[in-house]
């Protein structure tokens, strides 16, 4: 039977574990109403976006601007990865990696080359210790980004792309989908993949564009890929914070468990403890009484 004291500092550690955890949930919790109402602002623009250029697209040749011609061969593929800053989430991060090793291992089966951007520290920790070409990392910007930041990268892209240092370039990153679910989520960016939008008279018919929706096209291309890399930062910012508040509220419910069952293993030697007491004291009596 274990000591009392060895115990009673057990269940203390446990308590203390607790405290961390419950405060750890509230943090997540107040982070994740903030950056969630960012999104939920950004939604409306993205998908209107995405109706306006669908619109377009469906009205011109797909062949006028390079970034929207597929390759007839695929040698080089861009992956731009979003993971993680900070650990303690479950196994947010983890399924990122393991989606982002896997398709890597695909695409190299099939004789395609692969560079990494890789944004978050947990993914450039985990894919720096081994044999993958990163071309640029980006960490603790969670919170920092803005419309220049997407610009620079987005034209550093874009003239990989141009120059045919790359073929594609792909998007991975986790889709908030509820607090208990959150979805690791492949997009093309490069070749851009307009939109498929039905032009109905519920949505307002046909665009009347100036200029011409071919130049309008090529001015909105670099901008749709920008809002789709904003829309994958405040995705994933937003399942991270919900993936921790998940984590710590079920650490925090393995504490009080703990607790529990600590404080009966507790009662009972400490009952043990008594009885072998009481014990002791009878045989003392019996033994006086035979003297």
């Amino acid at each position: 039977m274990a000591k009392l004291k060895d115990i009673q500092r057990k269940i203390s550690a446990v308590k203390k574990t607790m405290q961390i955890t419950r405060a750890m949930n509230m943090v997540a919790a107040a982070k994740l109403r903030k950056v969630q109402a960012r999104a939920e602002s950004f939604a409306p623009y993205s998908q209107k976006f995405s109706e306006v250029l669908g619109n377009i697209a469906s009205r011109v040749e797909p062949d006028i601007h390079p970034l929207l011609v597929k390759r007839e061969e695929i040698k080089r593929s861009l992956l731009i990865l979003f993971t993680a800053d900070r650990g303690l989430c479950g196994s947010f991060n983890t399924n990122l990696i393991n989606r982002a090793e896997k398709w890597i291992r695909d695409q190299e089966e099939k004789g395609i080359k692969c560079d990494l951007i890789l944004i978050g520290k947990k993914g450039r920790d985990y894919f720096s210790k081994r044999e993958f070409n990163i071309i640029e990392n980006y960490v603790n910007i969670y919170g920092k980004v803005d419309i220049k930041f997407i610009n620079q990268l987005i034209d550093k892209i874009v003239e990989s792309y141009l120059m045919e240092e790359v073929d594609e370039v792909n998007m991975l990153f986790s889709r908030f989908v509820s607090m208990l679910k959150q979805e690791p989520t492949m997009v093309k960016l490069i070749p851009v993949e307009p939109p498929n939008v039905e032009i109905t008279e519920s949505k307002g018919g046909e665009y009347i564009c100036e200029p011409r929706p071919e130049e309008l096209l090529v001015q909105l291309l670099p901008k749709h890929i920008s809002v789709q890399i904003m829309n994958a930062f405040f995705q994933n910012e937003t399942s991270e914070h919900a993936a921790r508040m998940t984590a710590m509220d079920n650490a925090t419910t393995n504490c009080a468990e703990l607790i529990q069952d600590l404080t009966l293993l507790y009662n009972k030697a400490r009952q043990a403890a008594i009885t072998a007491e009481l014990m002791d004291i009878v045989g003392g009596a019996e033994a006086l009484k035979k003297a």
